[in-house]
């Protein structure tokens, strides 16, 4: 395999005025780059892309911090996420931080080192303190870090009120919201925010399951749809990310509850799951592909220090179900 200095050799000329032709930087006279050329075509030589990448001072790799990757969500996420930087001609490094002590401040380490040019920072960011005056290329997806970092997000008060509006239709006397954590802020708990307000506003009773921190394995869901029932044996609506509905649907099939007649069920995110289920859920729909795109413009436009896209939230959509 030809190296640079076998192509300087046969052009005659010295190994860094072969890395100025290829990497189209400096001046070199027509007559010297045509020599250059013609050697390149002669040996078959292919540049190395670590080295090139070097001398440019790039990586051509975008790190993505997410919670976990097995969670359907963030799975569908990062696929629209890894498409739309792959058009843009980067490559994705996935951190899933489950269960990994210190993984965030791993990739955060990697960027201040310039292991890759940008990084795109999941829900649950949690070393909030570590992004202060980084002065680096980072987007938030979902999540203020801090007045610097530029936010991904739906328009979840859209979403909240879709949500409550579609279980309020059924005339339901007491609903129960399965939530996440409050120590985990993001702007996606503005949902739960507007959907609690519109339903005691209506007069109707609302009372919520609490997942713990980071709960997020179908496990976990299981487990708080069974406490909404035990709990609460009258409840005749329940709103939940999806998992949670589905784990909520199947407890409620279980239990011999008929759907929608006697128990409303509405999920949030709107993957896959809701129409994997023996009743197609009524779930408020995330734009997953305008969501990774727009995080790729984004990034993109901060590495090559271009104006950011347009970051107003992202509008959701309804899918009218056979749950509700």
């Amino acid at each position: 395999m030809a190296k640079i200095k076998d192509v300087a050799k046969l052009a005659n000329v010295s190994s860094s005025t072969v890395s100025l032709v290829l990497n189209n930087k400096g001046y070199v006279s027509e007559a010297t780059r045509a020599k250059v050329q013609a050697a390149v075509t002669a040996l078959n030589y292919v540049p190395s892309e670590v080295a090139r990448n070097l001398s440019l001072n790039r990586t051509n790799l975008i790190g993505v911090i997410i919670p976990d990757i097995a969670h359907p969500f963030f799975a569908i996420l990062m696929h629209e996420i890894e498409i739309a930087l792959y058009r843009y001609g980067y490559r994705t490094m996935i951190c899933s931080t489950s269960e990994k002590e210190n993984a965030e401040l791993v990739f955060l380490d990697m960027l201040r080192r310039h292991t890759m040019d940008g990084l795109i920072v999941g829900a649950h960011a949690l070393h909030l303190e570590s992004y202060e005056d980084i002065g680096l290329p980072i987007v938030a997806f979902d999540r203020f870090i801090n007045d610097n970092i530029p936010i991904v997000r739906a328009d979840h008060n859209q979403g909240g009120s879709m949500a409550a509006k579609a279980l309020m239709a059924r005339k339901p006397k007491h609903i129960v919201q399965i939530t996440g954590h409050p120590s985990v802020r993001t702007t996606a708990h503005e949902h739960e925010d507007v959907f609690s307000r519109l339903i005691l506003e209506a007069g109707i009773r609302l009372d919520n399951i609490v997942m713990s921190a980071n709960a997020l394995r179908p496990e976990d869901f299981a487990l708080a749809a069974k406490k909404a029932f035990d709990r609460y044996p009258d409840v005749d609506a329940i709103s939940s990310t999806d998992l949670g509905a589905v784990a909520a649907l199947r407890e409620a099939t279980m239990r011999k509850r008929r759907i929608p007649e006697e128990l409303a069920i509405v999920a949030y995110d709107g993957t896959y799951l809701t129409r994997m289920a023996p009743l197609q859920l009524t779930a408020v729909l995330q734009p997953f592909a305008g969501l990774g795109k727009k995080a790729a413009d984004a990034i993109v436009a901060l590495i090559r220090h271009e104006p950011l896209p347009d970051l107003t939230p992202l509008p959701m959509k309804f899918q009218q179900g056979e749950t509700c």
